[in-house]
């Protein structure tokens, strides 16, 4: 009896062990730095506006991560600036701005909302201050944290860790400022996540 209970065991977590062993270095995920890495688990998404990819990823993917996330690991975004050109640059202001002026989730959907469904051409850093303002931020307020010391240094630090990481496409996942997962050895977000969550628990 105990030899059969053994055997099921094994049988119950060798899907778990296949799972854990599947995902190989330079195959699912690339080793980005040779440094420690974050303090704390973590896992960041690189995406633009301007990527109709991430604008599916927005509205599929992020709220399971809210809902699925381990405990104790955080789940940040970036945005980068080299896909847009020039606008590419007022994007990551636009984002980090929303972020200081704790208006993320209403901004960011608008944005790839008037992007992507609506179509619409953003030429100037006024064309999205005029969104800005009709999703209700005071266009004084958004003056003020454009050209602010907190925005500057968030893009700055977006800039950084998009080269760091050598983000060549998006939507990407980074985990824990060392790991980058590699989204051409997977069939599915489902799997995307799996090893991210993966590398945030266990690396």
């Amino acid at each position: 009896m105990k030899k059969v209970l053994l055997v099921m065991a094994a049988l119950l977590f060798a899907p778990l062990a296949a799972n854990a062993a599947q995902y190989e270095e330079g195959v699912h995920y690339t080793v980005i730095n040779n440094g420690p890495g974050s303090s704390k688990p973590e896992i960041t998404e690189f995406f633009s506006f301007y990527c109709g990819h991430c604008y599916n990823f927005a509205k599929n993917v992020i709220p399971t991560i809210e809902k699925t996330l381990p405990k104790g690991v955080k789940f940040n975004q970036n945005h980068v600036e080299f896909i847009g050109r020039d606008m590419g640059i007022e994007m990551s202001r636009a984002f980090a701005v929303a972020h200081q002026l704790k208006v993320e989730k209403k901004i960011e959907h608008a944005l790839f909302q008037a992007i992507h469904d609506k179509k619409q051409r953003f030429v100037t850093r006024d064309d999205i201050r005029k969104l800005f303002i009709a999703y209700g931020v005071d266009g004084k307020d958004f003056d003020a944290a454009a050209d602010s010391f907190m925005v500057k240094a968030q893009m700055s630090k977006m800039k950084r860790e998009t080269e760091n990481a050598q983000i060549r496409g998006v939507p990407a996942l980074v985990v824990n400022g060392k790991y980058r997962v590699e989204t051409g050895a997977v069939k599915s977000y489902d799997e995307l996540l799996a090893i991210a969550y993966y590398l945030a628990e266990n690396k």
